[in-house]
């Protein structure tokens, strides 16, 4: 149990934390100094931090914080907005918003989550780098679509080159970097035994969803944001359907499902059954994907691979 709430705004160079037991707040630099003054200003171990993510501007804050032994809650910074105009706090300032994310925390109780250790933050960094490299190739390939120019053509193949060797020499870092570690060598393995999981699909499980195996299935499926939201009032009842989770998670589980589909039987089945029953292919898809991620959770709890006799 934790017996305070601490809501900190994170910038580049300062934090702004809000203490509530007390109602204080107070300004620290985002440096190695600024860090140790927090911990000595925060007192109590038992304490629940709350923050948002900030991209690299949190990282060395956040492990300060964990090896000190503070209870950590990264909140969605949408929904920390959407609780300040719940609460009807519209004007935003750097200590409103540390205040805010005090009260987030104390009131909702958010659970603390474990910290990313350094192998899965630098695998993310690596992951996040990768689908940027990703994302300029599909544009580089669109763009060929349209020139005309001789040496605009050499400079788009040229670029396309570059991203080719850039993608490849990412994928062998992470490769490594995952072989280096025996948990996540042994995860990784496990996940590409699962027909359709592919290498990079067993990537992004690793690192966008680090919780595998050891949250129940249903945590697994609304985590990935594959769990259906139901729409109920009064004696109404409207069509359930999927929002929020990890995007990520998603795109990668959509060519896994495909696969499913054609060479894993029980999936196959449950495909066709859901087609019969008159659901929509993208709802059958879905459902899939859900199956697969409930799967490779069980799997990585389990510490095994699939074999045939697995659904």
């Amino acid at each position: 149990m934790t017996n305070d709430t601490i809501g900190v705004d994170i910038s580049k160079d300062r934090l702004d934390a809000h203490r509530m037991s007390d109602g204080k707040s107070r300004r620290f630099a985002n440096d190695k100094a600024g860090h140790r003054a927090f911990v000595g200003w925060a007192g109590r171990c038992d304490a629940r931090i709350v923050y948002e993510p900030t991209g690299p501007y949190h990282r060395t804050f956040e492990r300060k914080l964990a090896e000190a032994g503070f209870a950590l809650v990264k909140v969605n910074p949408r929904q920390a907005r959407r609780f300040a105009e719940a609460t009807g706090r519209l004007a935003k300032t750097d200590r409103l918003d540390a205040a805010m994310l005090a009260r987030m925390g104390a009131l909702l109780e958010l659970e603390a989550r474990p910290v990313r250790s350094p192998v899965l933050s630098d695998l993310k960094d690596l992951h996040m780098a990768r689908e940027a490299l990703v994302k300029n190739r599909t544009a580089a390939k669109n763009r060929a679509k349209n020139l005309t120019l001789p040496i605009l053509k050499r400079h788009n193949a040229e670029q396309l080159r570059q991203i080719k060797r850039q993608i490849a020499a990412i994928e062998t870092e992470i490769m490594a970097r995952i072989k280096a570690d025996p948990d996540l060598a042994r995860s990784f393995d496990i996940l590409v035994s699962i027909p359709g999981v592919s290498t990079i699909t067993a990537f992004a499980l690793i690192i966008d969803m680090p919780e595998l195996g050891s949250i129940e299935n249903g945590q697994a499926a609304s985590l990935a944001g594959l769990a259906p939201v139901a729409r109920q009032s009064g004696q109404w009842t409207g069509r359930a359907f999927i929002r929020g989770g990890r995007a990520d998670v998603r795109q990668a589980l959509y060519m896994p499902a495909l696969v499913a589909m054609r060479f894993n039987p029980n999936l196959k089945a449950k495909y066709d059954q859901l087609l019969a029953a008159g659901k929509a292919s993208k709802v059958a898809i879905t459902a899939i994907m859900r199956r697969l991620v409930v799967l490779a959770n069980a799997l990585l709890r389990d510490r095994r691979k699939w074999s045939q006799s697995l659904p």
